[in-house]
């Protein structure tokens, strides 16, 4: 479930980054290549780094805007590794 949590919580935002980059060509007459490269990985971290402050410090239900309510929880201690 913490696979699908995280995955989930990294998709929906580069989905909005790409929604608002798509849509931003259309009103900005900037290089298209340019805008993709700069403007993308800035607004998905920037949706992503907002929702997962409100849900942190506001409430949880802030969760579901990054695509799943709760983040995901991982084991403490350390990984073994194969030999």
């Amino acid at each position: 479930m913490n696979l699908y949590a995280s995955l989930v919580r990294t998709g929906v935002p580069a989905l909005v980054g790409w929604l608002v980059v798509t849509a931003a060509r259309y009103g900005l007459d900037l290089d298209p290549t340019a805008l993709a490269g700069v403007l993308l990985p800035v607004v998905s971290f920037a949706y992503y780094a907002l929702f997962r402050l409100a849900e942190h410090f506001v409430s949880p239900r802030w969760g579901w805007l990054l695509g799943y309510a709760k983040p995901p929880a991982y084991p403490g201690g350390k990984a073994v590794l194969p030999q």
